[in-house]
């Protein structure tokens, strides 16, 4: 009969470990922000129209969920449980197929997601030389971001704020070479709208990066459970 191997077993332990550390600082994390007066202040302090405990409550599900796994991993590995390894493969399992689901339906609606965030944008674009309460909070995120990304306007530049255009004339002034002129002042060239979509293409990007890096850790874990799985029933 052969033995478990000491390294694997170890080394699911030390992993699994490690694991559940993690679920534990993101569901403490989660709970924290939940109910505490500091944390409330800290979710709450945003102006958007979403519940921001959804964010939260979804953190507390997350951390919850790879605590279990971590506990069952580590169990499984040290006191060589074949019930528990069982159960850690098909949790483990069940996520990695949820990601390459989700992966899928993200890769099938791109196109569709690009077209709403233009269709977005340009809703947008047209409050900037509106008067309304909402156009006001979208014009005040648009000088911050103005600000801190050097562009100005989003289809049409500066044009975009018509009679608005001296509230956000500061934010959009330009010293260096990528300026225009537009009402005898100098602005930036560049539209904030196409910033906007390299900033997306970008977090979609790492977004992507991090769920191929979850995606191997997971597969690596379901290989060494397994494994460990079947060492322990020929022992």
């Amino acid at each position: 009969m052969a033995g478990v191997s000491g390294c694997l077993k170890y080394s699911m332990f030390f992993f699994n470990f490690l694991f559940w550390v993690c679920g534990t600082l993101i569901l403490g994390l989660a709970i924290w922000l939940r109910v505490s007066k500091d944390g409330k202040e800290i979710i709450t302090s945003g102006d958007n129209g979403t519940n921001p405990f959804i964010a939260v409550n979804i953190l507390i599900a997350v951390g919850s969920i790879i605590m279990v796994l971590g506990f069952l991993g580590c169990c499984g590995a040290v006191k060589e449980s074949r019930c528990m390894l069982l159960l850690f493969f098909i949790g483990l399992l069940l996520i990695l197929l949820l990601q390459v689901a989700a992966g899928i339906l993200g890769a099938t609606f791109k196109s569709e997601s690009s077209r709403i965030l233009n269709e977005t944008l340009y809703e947008n674009a047209k409050l900037l030389s509106e008067t309304s309460n909402e156009a006001k909070e979208v014009q005040k995120a648009m000088i911050a971001f103005q600000s801190e990304f050097k562009c100005c306007g989003l289809r049409f530049g500066a044009a975009d704020w018509g009679k608005n255009f001296p509230d956000a004339k500061e934010s959009c002034q330009c010293t260096g070479s990528d300026c225009e002129s537009y009402n005898g002042e100098n602005v930036y060239r560049t539209t904030c709208l196409s910033l906007i979509k390299e900033l997306v293409e970008k977090n979609i990007i790492i977004v992507i990066g991090i769920a191929f890096g979850l995606a191997v850790i997971e597969i690596l874990g379901l290989v060494f459970s397994m494994v460990l799985y079947c060492q322990i029933g020929s022992k």
